[in-house]
């Protein structure tokens, strides 16, 4: 399949608006029709049922921000959305409201990849398009029509180079927290740092899910520096900021210095992880880019419109040192 790269860049033209003309979205876990009009299929309206992992991380609120904005009335759309709080069963039951309420089209970021085959047949067989966001499914392509999201193994191997350079032969004890057990981002952001740290002097002690949430990542690494002492851990790798700044806060409370006494290594690059970064507590971060909502919602107006529309669209991401954050932050959307 052919890979579409756009730079974030380029996005960041597109998503201004998004955000800027964003009122305020909620995420708060419920069904919400985002428009009045309970019909939606009339006329030129879009009806859109967007099935949403749930509101885990500062990423996760500005991607259903960015996605509720691009959806909206006012851009010819009536969502119909729905935040499954990280339940897959919940999601997978959220998408079969959607087939049965006779959606024009279903946007879906899946909590895990596998465990879709029978639903997106579903859809398939209801005459309804789907497209994915963010996240992948283990499920055949042919049961969706376009994937919009960022290249998760990149990210990780960025990571991991980054690491990689810093430590070099210098034997290192590394723990990691790891996103949600089975998800794309948890699997592929693994598998990309570990084929770059492969053949250095880091070794991995310990590595945990901390289901990318800051209790989750504070509650992990308490666990850690229990079992391993602030001396005895000299890197973090966290899946993503909110894990990371959820281990801080236990490095803290511990005595810890984050960032000096244990390198940190995270993605996203959401607003408070690269104020970290900012403030030293941080060291490294590569960004997940989470405004994707323009992009998604043109894809689905070109499957309705019958136009051809590429299988996989990928968002290039940046990376940063404290320097670099330092640059753009007061510039930056999330």
């Amino acid at each position: 399949m052919r890979k579409r790269y756009l730079s974030t860049i380029a996005m960041v033209g597109a998503a201004a608006f998004a955000l800027t003309a964003c009122s305020s979205g909620s995420d708060d876990g419920s069904d919400d029709a985002s428009s009045g009009d309970d019909s939606g299929s009339s006329g030129d309206v879009i009806t859109v049922g967007f099935a949403q992992t749930g509101s885990e991380s500062g990423w996760r609120s500005a991607n259903t921000e960015s996605m509720q904005t691009a959806f909206s009335e006012e851009n010819g759309f009536d969502l119909v959305f729905n935040a499954a709080d990280n339940d897959p069963a919940a999601q997978i039951s959220a998408v079969r409201n959607f087939i049965n309420q006779g959606v024009d089209a279903i946007v879906l970021a899946p909590i895990v990849e596998d465990g879709w085959d029978d639903v997106l047949a579903e859809a398939a067989d209801a005459g309804i398009p789907v497209v994915l966001e963010d996240r992948t499914v283990s499920a055949s392509d042919d049961l969706y029509e376009s994937w919009v999201g960022l290249d998760f193994y990149t990210e990780g191997l960025k990571a991991g180079e980054w690491a990689a350079e810093q430590f070099g032969d210098t034997p290192t004890k590394m723990v990691v927290l790891e996103g949600t057990t089975g998800s794309a981002p948890a699997n592929d952001r693994a598998d990309g740092f570990n084929d770059a740290i492969a053949g250095t002097a880091i070794e991995t002690i310990d590595s945990q899910t901390g289901d990318f949430t800051r209790d989750g990542g504070k509650s992990v690494m308490e666990g850690y520096i229990a079992n391993y002492g602030i001396d005895g851990i000299d890197l973090l790798y966290a899946h993503n900021d909110d894990m990371g700044l959820g281990a801080i806060e236990a490095i803290e409370a511990a005595g810890g210095v984050p960032g000096e006494d244990i390198t940190i290594i995270t993605i996203d690059a959401v607003r408070d992880g690269m104020q970290a970064l900012v403030d030293g507590k941080i060291n490294y971060i590569v960004e997940c880019n989470p405004l994707l909502g323009d992009l998604v919602s043109q894809v689905v107006k070109d499957v309705l419109a019958g136009n051809a529309v590429e299988k996989e669209i990928y968002v290039e991401d940046l990376t940063f040192t404290q320097e670099e954050a330092a640059e753009v932050i007061d510039s930056r959307l999330y």
